[in-house]
């Protein structure tokens, strides 16, 4: 959601004018835009200089291969389980349902107690635990009656249907909620942690205060603690200067990259690095202000509003809502490589959630039905992709 625009800090408005020749090459025009260079990395990733997959092609290709199933409501989290069925969360119901990889049919395995939605909030991001086979912990990030946080859940197949998720494990509370920019996005990362991005409730501060886990990257243990080797031990604040983190993904060589909603100006992504500020909301966009990251890439809100991200094929992946479009990013190491496609441009509406298969193809869903959409008779989809 945009909210009514704010004056820029002196300087931001010459900064943001020469950056508007980032928008051109995005959409399609002329050159490269310029790329953050990895100063520190996080523990156990690879070092900037670490060799690379193949670059990826200038010009990639998208492919629907199938709609996997329909009439989904207000889809969010999406978690590819073992064995390739999906479990797909209702942010509006709170409900989980386990969906056939084979033909789509769809199963609730039960529904996360404490889910209070309103606004953006409600049941948010999913994500299987790195020993899911062992523990079968699924993990949730979802909007309380007081606070957005993360539980871990135990999933019981043996269980009836409708029955076969234990009661919420709260491993992290207290993110602020508000009636839009909740984050939600969590994922495991190569390390083995937890990391979430979250927003800063519609409010200013937040993203700045280094006490408060609203608008950051967080990185914590996956019993919640914070994470060895985070920039401060005592805490699990990874980043800050976010306005709403919806995308986080990997590339091969362990780079963790961000997708987040700008204000009126610009959306970005960023290449996370370990204790950066990446500005909001002092700065929206590229502003070449000390002390601040400037994004990779910048978009229009019209062309993205960005949410889910994935890594495939040498590639960067981009859900975009506002901008009805999956926009590809090639990578050479840390640098883009080519101009970013976008693809599926109005076909299906708002995009919400991109996730890799293991084959290098992707899962992406539909977000027609969140409230802002304009839902046909089959909202909302979840679709199996070929790419290149």
């Amino acid at each position: 959601m945009r909210r009514t625009p704010h004056t820029r800090p002196v300087g931001t408005v010459a900064a943001l004018a020469a950056a508007a020749l980032l928008v051109a090459g995005c959409s399609g025009g002329g050159g490269l835009p310029g790329v953050a260079t990895p100063s520190t990395r996080a523990p156990g990733s690879a070092s900037p200089g670490a060799p690379s997959v193949p670059t990826a092609p200038a010009k990639g290709s998208v492919k629907v291969v199938r709609t996997l199933t329909t009439k989904l409501n207000s889809p969010w989290g999406l978690a590819p389980l073992p064995g390739g069925d999906l479990l797909v969360g209702s942010r509006d119901t709170g409900k989980i349902l386990r969906v056939s990889e084979k033909d789509g049919a769809q199963s609730e395995i039960g529904s996360v107690p404490g889910v209070a939605a309103a606004g953006e909030g409600g049941l948010l991001g999913l994500a299987l635990s790195p020993r899911f086979a062992d523990d079968h912990l699924l993990y949730a990030y979802f909007t309380t009656a007081s606070d957005n946080r993360i539980a871990q859940l135990r999933y019981d197949e043996a269980k009836p249907a409708g029955q076969r998720l234990g009661q919420p494990n709260t491993v992290f509370q207290g993110i602020p909620k508000g009636q839009i920019h909740n984050g939600g996005r969590i994922a495991f990362g190569p390390d083995g942690m937890l990391y979430a991005g979250t927003g800063e409730a519609g409010e200013r501060t937040p993203a700045q205060d280094p006490k408060s886990p609203g608008g950051k990257i967080l990185r914590m243990t996956p019993d919640g603690r914070p994470a060895p080797g985070n920039p401060h031990p005592d805490s699990v604040v990874y980043t800050l200067g976010h306005r709403n983190v919806q995308g986080l993904a990997w590339d091969t060589d362990k780079r963790l990259w961000a997708s987040e909603f700008g204000q009126d100006t610009w959306d970005e992504l960023n290449l996370i690095e370990p204790g950066a500020n990446y500005g909001w909301p002092e700065v929206e966009g590229r502003a070449n202000h000390p002390g601040f990251r400037d994004p990779v890439l910048q978009w229009k809100p019209s062309e993205a509003s960005p949410s889910g991200l994935a890594y495939a094929k040498g590639s960067l992946w981009m859900a975009a809502l506002r901008g009805e479009r999956l926009w590809r990013i090639p990578l050479r190491g840390a640098s883009v490589a080519a101009a970013p496609q976008a693809f599926l441009t109005g076909e299906y509406g708002r995009l919400r959630t991109v996730v890799a298969t293991d084959d290098g193809g992707l899962w992406l869903t539909t977000s027609n039905t969140d409230g802002r959409g304009h839902p046909g008779g089959d909202d909302d989809r979840l679709l199996r992709l070929n790419v290149t």
